[in-house]
């Protein structure tokens, strides 16, 4: 009775890992059109493009790219949120595929300076103890 317990147990984990990594990255994403046609191409490449930029994230993000056109000039924004975490960028081009490019540039490079923010603060310092213990030209961690 007890190994049936343990494999339930385990097969219980292993759901809810795969659960975890199956929410990893999924963006929802809306595209707006202003003042111009929507055509499907546009939201696909859209779509693809920020969702693309969203696999980098743990947890699941809606993102909002807006698409609008005024004369000549085609501008887009991006606003990505995740939990606490919103990230929003504009740009302008000569047309909206390259718009969207630079967008998903921009907020992968965003994105990126957050990762390594994070990861330099789990950085763990040694503490008072082991600056003590530790040998003179030993106190980078390694």
């Amino acid at each position: 009775m007890r190994a049936a317990k343990k494999q339930s147990r385990a097969a219980q984990h292993k759901a809810a890992r795969r659960d975890r990594l199956n929410a990893r990255g999924k963006a929802e994403v809306t595209v707006t059109f202003r003042h111009c046609d929507p055509t499907e191409a546009l939201r696909l490449y859209g779509e693809r493009k920020l969702t693309q930029v969203a696999m980098s994230l743990k947890r699941a993000c809606t993102v909002h790219l807006i698409l609008s056109v005024d004369r000549h000039r085609q501008c887009g924004e991006v606003t990505l949120k995740s939990g606490r975490l919103a990230v929003t960028a504009q740009e302008e081009s000569r047309d909206l595929y390259s718009a969207i490019d630079l967008l998903a540039d921009k907020v992968e490079r965003q994105l990126k300076k957050h990762l390594a923010k994070i990861e330099t603060r789990k950085m763990r310092t040694l503490s008072a103890g082991e600056l003590l213990t530790a040998e003179p030209g030993d106190t980078a961690r390694g």
